[in-house]
């Protein structure tokens, strides 16, 4: 289904209210999202802006079910892909700062079987590697299965790895970070999904988390890839676990929670999340890390710029004075399904943007999501 020019002009009539101040320039930032929206015939964004604490824009626009037409709204869900990563960094760092773990350990020993690159079968695989994308683990068509890891399985694994030395090299690993949740799970002896929502999701006061059977379906924006010239719902997006707890081993199933990519949250409820980084570690009088390991996971391990599942940006948004080395922003990004989903923040000034959408479509020599900050960033943002 091709979303009409007619029904963006309509729904920026419908939107829901926005979150500010009488001086945020509202209408501005709206009028830049639908803008994007129209061009790239987005499905539904949402979309939410912090300024120096505080969350102060806030606004949803299109559709959240195509089916229904019901519209996207500021309480709805969306899965959020990779920016999930920094969940699980996040409640590994609690138990860094609590000594039960450090970033240095081997794997081998948090997880209970050997982790090794064949090509380099001397050299430990730490924490700090798994979490910065360093350990050379490739990733397989299937990562969310540790099988293709474990020697039990398949031996050397060597189809598993790249040839380069642990720590010596960066390739995006989803199956690094599926290992790495479950090593929260072995060694805080809480399952997955249950410890991020008791250690982050509920402390911060958020609605969502990786379990869908635990949340509320009424809430999810269906997801959408577009082809053939139409929207195709991804149905796998908002999959139910139910089936495979049957068969769950504790300490090594919980890959199917999809520690790499599978919160479902709310882009208000995002914003308070990344408040949260952005002041190292507290918000609302709530510590969630110590300022060291929120300092920490936004240091570049390699020359690639990622740190401990957040990165550095310089190409978000058209202002040379974040393309400047120790200026960047920070944050992730996420896709999957046909989301796509941003965090991004300024450490020296303060400011950040969360913004996702459940569908869109491509657009010849231009970047989705960069387009999307870029617009949010000059409405709001950028000084005039």
């Amino acid at each position: 289904m091709r979303i009409s020019r007619l029904f963006m002009l309509a729904m920026a009539g419908i939107a829901l209210l926005g979150i500010g101040c009488n001086s945020f320039p509202k209408q501005q930032t709206d009028e830049a999202i639908q803008a994007v929206m129209s061009e790239f015939n987005a499905v539904g964004i949402s979309a939410a802006v912090v300024k120096d604490g505080k969350i102060v824009y806030n606004n949803s626009f299109g559709y959240k079910d195509l089916a229904t037409k019901a519209p996207l709204s500021n309480d709805d869900v969306m899965r959020i892909a990779s920016i999930s990563k920094s969940f699980t960094a996040t409640s590994l760092l609690q138990l860094v700062d609590k000594g039960v773990i450090s970033l240095d350990d081997d794997v081998s020993d948090l997880i209970g079987f050997k982790i090794r690159n064949p090509h380099h079968p001397d050299i430990p695989i730490t924490l700090k590697m798994v979490l910065s994308h360093t350990a050379s683990i490739k990733d397989k068509a299937d990562y969310f299965t540790l099988d293709h890891l474990n020697p039990a399985v398949y031996g050397n694994c060597v189809e598993s790895y790249f040839t380069y030395k642990p720590g010596e090299g960066y390739n995006y690993s989803n199956m690094g970070l599926n290992l790495a949740g479950t090593i929260l799970e072995k060694v805080s002896g809480v399952r997955f999904d249950e410890y991020v929502k008791k250690n982050i999701i509920e402390p911060l006061g958020l609605y969502g988390g990786h379990n869908v059977d635990l949340l509320d379906s009424d809430k999810f924006a269906r997801i959408y890839n577009f082809r053939n010239g139409e929207y195709v719902e991804s149905t796998g997006a908002y999959r139910s676990t139910a089936d495979a707890m049957a068969d769950y081993k504790f300490g090594y199933s919980s890959p199917i929670f999809s520690p790499t990519g599978g919160v479902k949250i709310s882009a208000y409820d995002l914003a308070k999340y990344m408040i949260m980084h952005m002041n190292y570690g507290e918000y609302g009088g709530v510590r969630i890390i110590s300022e060291q390991s929120a300092k920490l996971m936004q240091t570049p391990v390699s020359s690639s710029g990622y740190g401990l599942c957040l990165t550095e940006f310089d190409d978000k948004v058209e202002d040379e004075k974040y393309k400047a080395p120790g200026n960047y922003l920070i944050g992730h990004t996420g896709g999957a399904y046909g989301l796509s989903s941003i965090m991004i923040w300024s450490p020296a000034d303060g400011w950040g943007i969360v913004a996702m959408t459940n569908g869109w479509t491509s657009v010849k020599g231009k970047n989705f999501l960069n387009e999307l900050t870029n617009a949010i960033y000059q409405a709001c943002i950028a000084e005039k």
